[in-house]
């Protein structure tokens, strides 16, 4: 049997994505950061799909606020960081670096990817070719440091891009157009983000979200993954954090 993953994209909030995946073989469904519910439960039961787990990356309210509706409705499993148990609602199975989450007959690989909260985790699906990163890297971006360091964004970010260039990376925000500004910023003479802004700036025009992107794109246009060592990403996310272009 060819194993799939079908992989549905539910925007809610002002600009977050959640992900609903499904594994065809065994008919398991997971949900990725649910920041809310209703809309959640619609769509698996337009679908036709039966919840059975939840995946948190982190503890903050938009990743975890559907936590609980969704397992009354479902009597699904939640697993989460490790080092943020305390704060992840409805925690079954806690999860650190080198531990597995499977949905079916796909592994899960769980890193450890600390800098936007202490413990935020990621979700990598090697036979899948897919990396759930939450808040850690966004296309052309990364997340804030709240709870963590440059260092610690640094190595994530040298990490994920070591993953094969095709891989599928799932966010958790619509954050492509400010980033990409920002990215112009940071490399004015880079010509692939020019050419992928005239794109993202085509998508969202049209209603069309930015988001998977890949690792080889983030090689190429992520000015927080193209830098060189610790010192340039903590001046590229500080003068990001200000930045009104």
């Amino acid at each position: 049997m060819v194993m799939a993953l079908e992989i549905v994209r539910i925007p809610v909030l002002s600009d977050n994505y959640i992900w609903l995946v499904h594994d065809v073989a065994s008919s398991e469904t997971v949900v990725i950061d649910p920041a809310t519910s209703d809309e959640v439960l619609a769509e698996a039961a337009k679908r036709g799909w039966t919840i059975t787990q939840i995946w948190n990356t982190h503890w903050h309210g938009d990743h975890v606020g559907g936590n609980e509706a969704i397992k009354l409705a479902t009597n699904c499993r939640i697993s989460g960081p490790k080092a943020e148990a305390d704060k992840i609602p409805g925690l079954d199975m806690a999860l650190g670096e080198g531990d597995r989450a499977r949905i079916g007959a796909f592994e899960a690989e769980v890193w450890d990817v600390p800098a936007h909260t202490a413990g935020h985790i990621a979700y990598y699906l090697p036979q899948a070719g897919v990396v759930f990163v939450g808040d850690t890297l966004f296309a052309m971006g990364c997340g804030r440091l709240f709870e963590g360091t440059p260092a610690q964004m640094f190595a994530n970010m040298q990490r994920l891009a070591q993953l094969p260039p095709e891989t599928a990376v799932y966010c958790a925000h619509e954050y492509t157009s400010s980033n990409g500004r920002y990215a112009l910023f940071a490399e004015p003479d880079n010509a692939d983000v020019k050419s992928r802004m005239v794109k993202v700036e085509q998508a969202r025009a049209a209603g069309e979200a930015t988001v998977p992107t890949s690792i080889a794109l983030e090689r190429a246009t992520n000015p927080f993954m193209r830098a060189t060592n610790v010192v340039e990403l903590a001046k590229r996310r500080a003068e990001k954090d200000d930045f009104k272009g």
